[in-house]
């Protein structure tokens, strides 16, 4: 493995879910920093770990701009994918989340909220290029690992 690599790779230790921003990143591929994080990543663990929340989100994006071709591709794409569901667990966590972020004037939203429950309730670091966002969440005294694969 190359310096670069094996640099990154000592940071990723955790296992990790991938948020609508930066799994968009890695389609995208233009960032080369992501890729060498996704890369690192996927010699890891095999496949990236996403919330249905997030599939749903690439999915608005796409059929907004009317392109079912690449949501015919990105839905393919999804068999080597971990996409976790929202069970009731997640929905508890996110609904105290949102709830405690509304209370505090600092909304992030419900899909967001929703994949936070979903990185908290399953033990992963949340990756996001959003960092100050989920930052609102850590500051209601949640422990949600934060990651972002651009720096």
């Amino acid at each position: 493995m190359g310096t670069i690599a094996s640099t990154i790779a000592s940071k990723i230790l955790d296992k990790a879910l991938l948020d609508t921003d930066s799994l968009s990143e890695v389609l995208k591929g233009i960032n080369p920093q992501v890729l060498v994080r996704a890369n690192v990543y996927l010699e890891a663990y095999d496949r990236y770990t996403l919330s249905v929340i997030t599939v749903m989100e690439i999915v608005r994006g796409w059929h907004r701009l009317q392109r079912n071709d690449h949501i015919q591709r990105f839905l393919a794409s999804l068999s080597t994918a971990e996409v976790l569901t929202v069970d009731t667990p997640v929905a508890v966590l996110a609904g105290r989340i949102y709830a405690d972020l509304q209370r505090s004037g600092q909304m992030i939203g419900i899909a967001d909220s929703i994949i936070a429950a979903t990185a908290l309730q399953n033990d992963l670091t949340l990756v996001t290029g959003n960092q100050a966002h989920y930052q609102r969440v850590q500051s209601r005294g949640y422990e949600l690992r934060l990651d972002n694969w651009r720096s």
